[in-house]
C-alpha cells in the first residue's frame, strides 16, 4: 500500500465502509420518497382533493432545489458527522409530528408543516451525507462504493413506494370491516357495460356489518368508442355524487363526445349490509391490488357510506388498456379500516427507524480527521459563506468543468422523458404499443436490475483503474446504448423479449456510465469546501437534466420518434468532445493495493 493511502486509512480507521455506507444512503433516500411520493398516497387516502395534493406536495420539492444555498453552512459550522446525526433526529421528530397530528381535526395543515420540516431536514442530511462520504472514504473506496450507495438509495425508494404502502394496507385491513376483493378478468369475447343501477337490489344477511359486492367482473378486450366509455363514466360519477358517496366536484367523467377507439370498460358495485350508527361514516378505499396493470380503475375511488346512503349501491369503473388483446386478470381490494390509525402507525414505525439510524450511526460512522469545521477567517461567517461560492467559480478550468456537468447527460435528459411514452404509444402513433403492465415489467424489474448491476460494476471498475482510465469507456456506456431506441423506432419489434433486452442494455449502460459522472463531481469538489461544492455540482446536474427535458416533448411532436432518437444520439456528441479538455489525476478513484 502506498504511503499516502496508508495515511488516509489511518485517518479514517474505525468502521468498515460496509457498516455505514449502505445504511447512510438508505437513510438518505427514505425521507425523500416519503415527502415526494408517500405523502401523495397518504393525503389521497385521507380524502384530500387532487388539486390540493398536487399544489401543496409539489412545493415540498423546493428544499432539494435550493439546498446548494445553505451547503456552505453545513461546510463551515460543526462536523458533517454532527449534521448527519442531528438531521436524522430532526427527520425522526418530523415523522413523529406527522404521526401524532393525523388524528387531529386540522390534520392537513399540521401534517403539511411537519412534511416541510422533513423536507428541509432531508435536504440538509443529503448535503452532510455526501460530504461525509468524501471525507470518510479514501479515493479508491469512494469509487468502489458509488454503485453500492446508489443501489441502497434505490432500495429506499422501493421501500417508500411499496413496503410502507403495504404496511398501511395491513393496518387498514386489520382495523375495519372485512376487506372487499374483486377479480377483474379481460376476456377475448364481446361484453357490454350498460349502466342500470336499479338492477342491483339485494337483501344481505342480517347480523353482521360487511360490504356486499360482485366477486368477479368480465370485460371484453375489444375496444369501444370514447363516447361509450365517457357515457358510462359520466353516469357512474353522477350516481355516486348524487347519493353522497363523494363530492360532485371530484367526478371524473368527461363529456360523451369522441369517436376514437379506446379500451373497454366495466364496473362493479358495493353496498353495506347494515345501517351505520347515527353520525357514523364508513369509508371504503378501493384500489388496485395485484395482477396485470393493463387493467386499471378509471379514477381513484374513496366511498363514504352513511346512514343516508348505506342501502344503495356505489359503483367503480374499470378500464382496459386499449392495446390489451390477450386474456389476463387483476385483483382489486377495498379497505374500510381506521385510516388515521393505519397511517399513524406507518409514520411511527418510520420515526422509530430513524431513531434507530441515529443510534446506530453514532457508533458506526467513523471519525475522520478531515471532518472538522472550516476555519472562519477575520471577515466572519458571512465572508466565509460568500467565499465558498467564490472559491468554486475560481477553480482552474471551471468553464470546462461546468460544460461537462451540463452536457454529459444531454442525450439522456431528453431520452428519459420520451422513452416510456414511445413504448406506450400505439403503433399508429409510431410507438411500440406496449401495455401498462408490460412497461411495469420492463422498467420495474428488468430495468432496475440492469441499472443496479451497471452501477455496482462501474464502481468496482473505477476503483481498480481510476476515473481517468475509465472515463472514455463510461461516457460511451452512458451514450451509445441510446442507439437501442433508434433500433426500436425503426424495426418496431413485437417481441417483448427484444424490447426488454434493449431497455436492459440501455439501463446497464446508464448505471455503468453514471459512475464517471458521480466521481467527477466528487473530484472537482475536492478542497476546503468540498461539501458545499459538491452540493453546487448537484445543482448543475439538475439544471443539465431540467432544461433539455423541458423542450424534449415539443421537439418529439415536431419531428416524430425516429428522428427524435437520432437527435438524442447527436446530443451525445458534446460529451465526447469535452473529454480531452478535462484535467484528471490518473490516480483519482484508484484503490491502492498493498
Amino acid at each position: 500500500m502506498s504511503k499516502t493511502d496508508s495515511v488516509q486509512s489511518q485517518k479514517r480507521r474505525g468502521s468498515s465502509p460496509w457498516l455505514w455506507v449502505p445504511s447512510l444512503y438508505f437513510a438518505e433516500g427514505l425521507p425523500y420518497v416519503l415527502v415526494m411520493t408517500l405523502s401523495v398516497i397518504f393525503y389521497k387516502r385521507m380524502g384530500i382533493s387532487n388539486a390540493q395534493i398536487a399544489l401543496y406536495t409539489s412545493w415540498l420539492y423546493l428544499p432539494w432545489v435550493i439546498k446548494p444555498l445553505w451547503g456552505p453552512v453545513v461546510d463551515i459550522l460543526r462536523t458533517k458527522r454532527f449534521w448527519i446525526l442531528v438531521m436524522q433526529l430532526c427527520i425522526g421528530a418530523g415523522l413523529a409530528g406527522v404521526a401524532f397530528t393525523i388524528p387531529v381535526e386540522r390534520f392537513f395543515q399540521f401534517t403539511l408543516a411537519f412534511f416541510w420540516l422533513l423536507a428541509f431536514s432531508s435536504a440538509t442530511h443529503d448535503i452532510a451525507a455526501d460530504g461525509f462520504y468524501m471525507l470518510g472514504l479514501s479515493k479508491g473506496d469512494q469509487a468502489f462504493f458509488v454503485g453500492i450507495r446508489s443501489t441502497f438509495y434505490r432500495l429506499a425508494m422501493l421501500t417508500g413506494q411499496g413496503l410502507l404502502v403495504i404496511l398501511a394496507g395491513y393496518f387498514e385491513a386489520k382495523t375495519g370491516l372485512p376487506p372487499v376483493e374483486v377479480m377483474v378478468r379481460a376476456v377475448e369475447e364481446a361484453t357490454s357495460a350498460a349502466f342500470n343501477p336499479e338492477q342491483f337490489s339485494v337483501e344481505p344477511e342480517a347480523g353482521e356489518t360487511y360490504f356486499v359486492t360482485a366477486d368477479e367482473v368480465r370485460i371484453g378486450t375489444s375496444n369501444i368508442t370514447e363516447s361509450e366509455a365517457n357515457s358510462l363514466l359520466t353516469a357512474v360519477d353522477g350516481w355516486n355524487s348524487a347519493h353522497g358517496f363523494y363530492p360532485a366536484e371530484e367526478s371524473a367523467g368527461g363529456d360523451a363526445a369522441g369517436t376514437d377507439l379506446t379500451g373497454n370498460v366495466g364496473y362493479t358495485w358495493f353496498r353495506l349490509s347494515e345501517k351505520p350508527e347515527e353520525g357514523e361514516s364508513i369509508v371504503l378505499n378501493f384500489s388496485f391490488d395485484k395482477g396485470d396493470k393493463s387493467i386499471a380503475l378509471a379514477r381513484s375511488y374513496r366511498f363514504d357510506f352513511t346512514e343516508e346512503n348505506w342501502d344503495v349501491p356505489a359503483f367503480a369503473v374499470f378500464k382496459l388498456d386499449s392495446k390489451l388483446k390477450k386474456a389476463t386478470s387483476a385483483s382489486f381490494s377495498g379497505l374500510s379500516g381506521n385510516i388515521r390509525f393505519a397511517w399513524t402507525m406507518v409514520f411511527i414505525v418510520v420515526a422509530l427507524l430513524f431513531a434507530g439510524f441515529h443510534i446506530y450511526h453514532r457508533f458506526a460512522l467513523p471519525r475522520p480527521e478531515e471532518d472538522r469545521p472550516n476555519q472562519i477567517g477575520e471577515g466572519g461567517f458571512m465572508k466565509e459563506f460568500l467565499a465558498t461560492f467564490a472559491d468554486f467559480f475560481r477553480k482552474k478550468n471551471i468553464g470546462v468543468m461546468l460544460i461537462f456537468l451540463l452536457v454529459y447527460r444531454l442525450g439522456e435528459s431528453q431520452l428519459v422523458k420520451l422513452a416510456s411514452p414511445f413504448l406506450l404509444d400505439s403503433r399508429e402513433a409510431d410507438g411500440l404499443g406496449l401495455t401498462t403492465g408490460d412497461l411495469g415489467l420492463i422498467y420495474g424489474t428488468i430495468g432496475i436490475v440492469a441499472l443496479s448491476i451497471g452501477g455496482i460494476i462501474g464502481g468496482i471498475a473505477a476503483s481498480r483503474r481510476g476515473l481517468k482510465y475509465w472515463l472514455w469507456w463510461m461516457v460511451a456506456a452512458m451514450n451509445l446504448p441510446n442507439l437501442v431506441y433508434v433500433f426500436l423506432s425503426y424495426v418496431m419489434p413485437s417481441s417483448l423479449w427484444v424490447v426488454g433486452a434493449s431497455v436492459a442494455v440501455e439501463q446497464f449502460g446508464y448505471g455503468f456510465g453514471f459512475t464517471a459522472y458521480m466521481l467527477y463531481m466528487i473530484y472537482i469538489s475536492e478542497g476546503k469546501h468540498k461539501t458545499a461544492h459538491f452540493a453546487l455540482t448537484t445543482g448543475f446536474m439538475a439544471l443539465g437534466m431540467m432544461i433539455p427535458g423541458m423542450v424534449s416533448g415539443w421537439l418529439q411532436e415536431m419531428i416524430g420518434y425516429q428522428h427524435f432518437f437520432i437527435w438524442v444520439m447527436i446530443c451525445t456528441i458534446p460529451s465526447f468532445i469535452v473529454i480531452p479538455f478535462l484535467k484528471i489525476d490518473p490516480k483519482f478513484g484508484k484503490k491502492e493495493s498493498c
